[in-house]
């Protein structure tokens, strides 16, 4: 970090740690939390999260609780997700994609494609299905019971190959197993001829903010010894845009 001087604003640095404390937590957060996370007075807290607010870099809830909207908390996922996602892409020489959750769906924010002629491609801003995509998978088991069933309304189930899910009893076994596992896997579910594995990116409170995966042409998979390479890989990058985002979790 430069060195501070005469020219250093200690209201700028202010104003990026609370937004950066309210990013990282995993709830909502009062004024007097914020004031006190950042070492200032309630009084001082309230004229900067007001600026924060009304830049549209804080919004409050009904009751009177701040929380960063979900287009400044996907610019910063993406951000701090960008080297893990390259670093993953580049050992396998494959697509590695990262997406984010919305209110009602999941949604594609960061694509590092793979260089190769034949690729399974992917598309900043696609909407995933949840019973189909390994994104999608990844990010709907690790949520509340009522957000991942809003998940599921709201995109349906859709069949897409012989291979996917639409049946909602097998769906839900299929997000159990997931959450047991820690990682999702589209076996040709969504596209014929794919094959894609996605770890999530867990918040603070065990909530999946987004998931990372790996895909690759049917014709490139060579096994099992392949998959669980793939599969670790996908879990470390993961775990490294967490500590990125929210700093080191607690276990369990």
């Amino acid at each position: 970090m430069k060195e501070r001087d005469q020219y250093f604003s200690r209201a700028v640095e202010k104003a990026l740690a609370a937004l950066e404390c309210v990013r990282k937590s995993p709830q909502p957060m009062t004024l007097a939390e914020i004031s006190a996370a950042v070492k200032l007075t309630k009084a001082s807290g309230f004229r900067l999260v007001y600026t924060l607010e009304a830049l549209g870099h804080l919004a409050k809830t009904t009751d009177g609780r701040y929380f960063a909207p979900a287009e400044s908390r996907h610019q910063e996922m993406v951000k701090q997700a960008a080297e893990p996602q390259e670093r993953l892409s580049m050992e396998f020489c494959e697509t590695a994609s990262l997406a984010g959750l919305f209110e009602n769906h999941i949604e594609v924010l960061s694509v590092f494609e793979s260089t190769q002629l034949m690729r399974m491609g992917n598309t900043v801003g696609r909407i995933l299905p949840p019973n189909a995509s390994s994104l999608g998978k990844a990010i709907t088991a690790f949520q509340p019971p009522e957000i991942a069933e809003k998940l599921v309304r709201s995109y349906g189930t859709h069949y897409f190959t012989p291979n996917t899910i639409t049946d909602e009893i097998a769906l839900r076994e299929e997000f159990a197993q997931v959450r047991e596992r820690g990682f999702a896997e589209d076996l040709e579910e969504s596209i014929p001829g794919g094959r894609c594995f996605a770890a999530p990116v867990l918040g603070a409170n065990g909530f999946a903010l987004g998931a990372v995966s790996l895909s690759m042409p049917l014709i490139r998979f060579k096994g099992d010894a392949q998959r669980q390479a793939i599969l670790t890989a996908v879990q470390e990058t993961a775990r490294a845009i967490e500590k990125r985002v929210i700093g080191e979790r607690s276990p369990g």
